[in-house]
């Protein structure tokens, strides 16, 4: 399995973790600053909270044009929804801060959250400044999830623009095109095929690495007109255009389009678009001194960290949010849980305040 290839976002400079932000005990550190850790923090933010967000500055969907199915910000391009969110939380007294956590480690109340600073480095580059100690009360874990893809010659390269995954995501943008999934595994190529029949009338399956299909399956396939193409697929074949088949459309971006998909006996399948089954996988070494780590999801895909509904995770203290725990969730799930994980990491603190509050007036009579 491949990574997309790195994309720099172009938004506005957050300013890079300095030696001052590890002066005081902050009330919550963000781990992420994509759509649910902004949320958490502008949550604790309008609580009148100490909160800082570190984020790297790479979030799942910077492949992407616009993000979609998120109401009132509709095909907003994704580097402009998080430059909204991150001028929302600093306008309530949320710090941002650009680095990447190494370590989280302590327990409820006494965190030591260890990070390198990040700088812009020019071109694609991010260079590290240095480790910074910070210190926080309680830790959100919002660092979402990469997508690994298949090791198919370039795929990679158009993920996100002729390669798409979710037709609630990118499927408006392909319809009435030509659309091939990449089947790996039979139901999941099954499942996506038939959501993104509702979506165009030419959707062919790919049969690549998966299993035959099985005949209910098949019947399902052959009734909707979905034809399935034997053989592996071994490249993708581009051109630079746009995704309606304009070959100079988009000749100054220099984003490759996909016209074609190569199978291993040379056959080329002319398609506009390709879905394929990405694995997600959430990197959460850092959380290792702890004792957690990224473990199987449950769908049998991709790798999360397992919390309650409200985003408790086994440590006192620790919460997550978004797709590092719910592999699944688009940019509006992943800001709902962030904003329900924000309001309860402010419960949290206040109980706290109130036990303390208690115990020194016990203390003083």
């Amino acid at each position: 399995m491949t990574e997309p290839h790195p994309e720099p976002l172009d938004h506005d400079p957050v300013p890079a973790l300095a030696a001052a932000d590890a002066s005081d005990l902050w009330d919550a550190v963000v781990i992420g600053g994509g759509a649910a850790g902004l949320n958490a923090a502008l949550m604790l933010a309008r609580s009148r909270r100490r909160v800082l967000v570190v984020d790297a500055g790479s979030p799942r969907n910077r492949f992407a044009e616009g993000v979609h199915g998120l109401l009132a910000r509709e095909g907003t391009p994704p580097a402009e929804l998080l430059a909204r969110g991150r001028a929302e939380v600093q306008s309530y007294g949320g710090v941002m801060r650009s680095g990447r956590v190494r370590s989280v480690s302590g327990a409820d109340g006494a965190f030591a959250v260890e990070a390198d600073a990040l700088e812009a480095a020019g071109g694609e580059g991010r260079a590290s400044t240095g480790p910074i100690a910070l210190a926080a009360r309680q830790v959100i874990v919002a660092a979402g999830v990469s997508d690994a893809l298949p090791d198919i010659s370039g795929l990679a390269e158009l993920w996100g623009s002729g390669v798409l995954h979710c037709p609630y995501c990118h499927g408006w943008e392909v319809r009435d095109r030509r659309i091939a999934v990449l089947a790996q595994d039979p139901a999941a190529a099954v499942h996506q095929a038939q959501l993104f029949r509702q979506l165009s009338a030419e959707v062919v399956v790919l049969q690549h690495s998966a299993a035959p299909f099985g005949d209910v399956d098949a019947r399902g396939l052959a009734a909707r007109g979905i034809r399935v193409i034997p053989g592996e697929v071994v490249a993708l074949e581009q051109a630079h255009g746009d995704a309606n088949g304009d070959a100079d459309a988009d000749a100054g971006s220099g984003r490759p389009t996909l016209n074609g998909a190569r199978l291993a006996n040379g056959t080329v399948v002319p398609i506009d678009a390709l879905v394929v089954a990405s694995v997600p996988e959430a990197h959460l070494d850092f959380l290792a001194p702890l004792g957690l780590g990224a473990e199987p999801h449950p769908s049998g895909r991709g790798q999360h960290l397992p919390t309650t509904p409200f985003g408790v995770t086994s440590v006192p203290g620790l919460w997550a949010a978004g797709n590092a725990t719910d592999l699944m969730a688009q940019v509006g799930a992943a800001a709902a849980t962030g904003a329900m994980v924000g309001a309860q990491v402010n419960a949290a603190l206040v109980a706290a305040e109130v036990a303390a509050a208690v115990e020194g007036v016990r203390t003083a009579s």
